[in-house]
């Protein structure tokens, strides 16, 4: 399928907005400071778009999408009600401790709680999880996307060029911006993804009838799994799902960086009450048009790619020109920003928790800021070379791929931070030896219980950590318990509408769960 000349134009002023204004907004970035965090000036309109648009991509419009075609149906948009609720906890409880101390990445966070080696094997872990994982499947999907809705979905070598594309465009935007580009290009690309998506479901409902397919999908409609699931059973959700939600959204540098850029407590919290209100809306978005492209195309899925082609299948069948192109510049944005946001908090980990604490503890801002723009280049460069790998059926598609590798780490760091917070006498000792027991506790698990779901995995080995941490603290308390760095200048005054707003988005998520059960 070729672009019109109609497609061509909505595309190109699409984008034409969408990095003029991020890179205009972006001219004057001249600290550390400035290119990680956006001077620390984002308000809460920003820091909700920005945290959509970072996390919504197409591995969801691909994966998740694809997951709800498949083996998981509505079920797997538990990942976004459960992360609504989560988003409501982490404003009112890790967002001023975080901004209080006046942190640039969260394993700095470690060095002031526990010390330099927790910190120092967070950074690495991350590292690893965003180039090797997380950098690699958005370029994946995105090279995944062209494929299908441009090319041959059967020819491997059409991947690898939207591989290419995806790669190379997002790794220029990243280098030449900071946060504050990719915070100001998420405003217009979160706000696309959104509208794009509706228009997709539109034209499903249109094309199959709203009766037609909750009559057809009725078994593909509930939230409720089997205990005995492959991927999402119904004890995952009571307890495993909670795991990469609060390490995704609380803990995670690659959302939590516009968080941590924002201007006041009062700007960030109610931000990320924002978002959670979107989180709300986007199964209907990207799992219905998923289900519906099953219903419709389901013999056109074919090849490794399976049911993830569900969704640009869709696009390629049933939008017309125009639209499409404008559909399409929303996925592609949503890749760009997704990929610029990972490549930037890769890039911030690197030159602050290993570059400047470990290598050159007296670099200059200039040295910091190129520092960041060539280890971008680098981490793109993997990412690409990694990426046409994923389509290998035993990953299990690629939402799957990212949760289980994710495994590894999340349940460690997540243990690590909530007991320190809890527990003000834990000892350096126990944060090193949660950090360190998460991968190969969890590497067991998954070697000899890989029947069980990788969501129960990453639970066992959340109660493990705890444990070891708690003989650990019994044993060996800290006299006193560790002095936190203060921002004086900083407005904590919180936000007061925090607790009822986040109250009507927890209610209204039951409500949902209630109705899909």
């Amino acid at each position: 399928m070729g672009l019109s000349g109609t497609d061509i134009i909505v595309f190109i002023a699409f984008f034409g907005v969408v990095v003029g204004v991020s890179m205009f907004k972006s001219r004057r970035e001249k600290t550390g400071e400035d290119f990680f965090l956006a001077s620390r000036g984002l308000v809460w309109p920003l820091i909700g778009l920005s945290l959509i648009a970072a996390n919504i991509s197409t591995e969801h419009f691909v994966g998740m999408a694809g997951q709800g075609a498949g083996i998981a149906g509505m079920a797997i948009a538990s990942y976004e009600w459960m992360a609504a609720i989560t988003l409501v906890f982490v404003a009112i409880f890790f967002l001023p401790k975080f901004l209080r101390s006046g942190i640039f990445t969260i394993p700095e966070y470690l060095e002031y709680r526990y010390n330099p080696t927790a910190r120092a094997i967070m950074a690495f872990y991350t590292m690893v999880i965003y180039v090797g994982v997380t950098i690699a499947a958005v370029i994946y999907s995105g090279g995944l996307t062209l494929q299908t809705i441009f090319g041959d979905i059967g020819n491997p070598t059409h991947l690898v060029y939207g591989v290419l594309v995806i790669g190379a465009i997002a790794g220029l935007y990243t280098i030449w911006g900071g946060l504050k580009a990719v915070a100001w290009a998420d405003l217009f690309q979160g706000s696309a993804l959104i509208i794009g998506g509706a228009i997709t479901m539109f034209l499903g409902f249109r094309e199959i009838g709203v009766s037609n397919f909750f009559e057809t999908n009725a078994d593909k409609l509930h939230m409720i799994l089997p205990k005995d699931h492959s991927v999402l059973p119904w004890t995952a959700l009571v307890i495993g799902l909670w795991i990469p939600n609060f390490y995704y959204w609380g803990l995670n540098q690659y959302i939590t960086q516009r968080t941590l850029a924002a201007k006041t407590l009062r700007q960030g919290q109610i931000g990320v009450i924002f978002a959670a209100g979107l989180k709300l809306i986007i199964p209907f978005i990207i799992i219905f048009p998923g289900i519906m492209s099953l219903q419709l195309y389901g013999g056109e899925m074919t090849g490794d790619s399976g049911t993830d082609a569900a969704y640009p299948l869709l696009i390629r069948n049933l939008v017309g020109e125009g639209v499409r192109a404008f559909i399409f510049a929303a996925i592609s944005g949503a890749v760009i920003s997704s990929l610029a946001s990972m490549l930037n908090s890769a890039s911030t980990i690197f030159t602050m928790d290993l570059f400047k604490r470990h290598w050159k503890k007296d670099a200059s801002q200039s040295a910091l800021i190129w520092t960041g723009r060539i280890s971008t280049a680098v981490f793109v460069v993997i990412g690409m070379l990694i990426a046409p790998k994923l389509g290998d059926p035993r990953f299990m598609g690629i939402f799957t791929y990212i949760q289980e590798f994710q495994g590894y780490i999340s349940p460690g760091i997540l243990g690590v931070f909530v007991f320190g917070m809890i527990f003000k006498k834990a000892p350096p000792i126990a944060g090193v030896a949660g950090l360190v027991l998460t991968v190969p506790v969890y590497g067991f698990l998954q070697w000899q219980f890989g029947e069980i779901a990788f969501l129960n995995r990453m639970a066992i080995t959340f109660a493990v950590i705890l444990v070891t941490m708690y003989v650990i603290t019994l044993a060996k308390p800290l006299a006193e318990p560790k002095v936190m760095p203060v921002r004086e200048e900083f407005d904590m005054r919180p936000a007061g509408s925090v607790l009822w707003l986040g109250g009507l988005v927890i209610a209204a998520t039951l409500a949902l769960y209630w109705y899909f059960w």
